[in-house]
């Protein structure tokens, strides 16, 4: 019975573990990028030209996860908004970044391209307009 127990443990539940811990990591990234997404979609800049303080006004980071690379975006292109560039729709977009820490499936888990092979990179965008 202790050699099917063990048997269990380690081929069957701790991957399973690997796999539902970086499962709640990624939706745990996910949620924070979506709250972040309704804290500006109610608080957009007043002019999309010249959106710099508004930007310095928002929060870094959101339930522990960095906000990175926000913009706004102009058309379906997808191209910064700037003075020449103020096309509708327009978008935010932002990324944060996910690290997993898998015990058992590392060389499943962890195949990013990122310096950190077991951290992954959320992007999400937001039509405000």
């Amino acid at each position: 019975m202790m050699f099917v127990y063990i048997i269990l443990v380690s081929s069957l539940l701790m991957p399973l573990a690997d796999v539902a811990a970086a499962g709640f990591r990624f939706v745990s990234g996910w949620e924070a990028l979506r709250a972040f997404g309704q804290k500006i979609q109610y608080n957009p800049p007043q002019d999309i030209t010249s959106w710099a303080s508004w930007k310095s006004a928002l929060p870094t980071s959101v339930s522990g996860y960095p906000i990175n690379n926000l913009q706004v975006v102009c058309s379906d292109s997808m191209a910064a908004c700037s003075a020449t560039n103020s096309d509708s729709p327009k978008h935010y977009t932002y990324t944060t970044t996910v690290t997993v820490a898998p015990i058992v499936l590392r060389s499943v888990i962890c195949r990013s391209g990122n310096a950190n092979p077991c951290s992954f990179t959320l992007v999400y965008a937001e039509r405000f307009q």
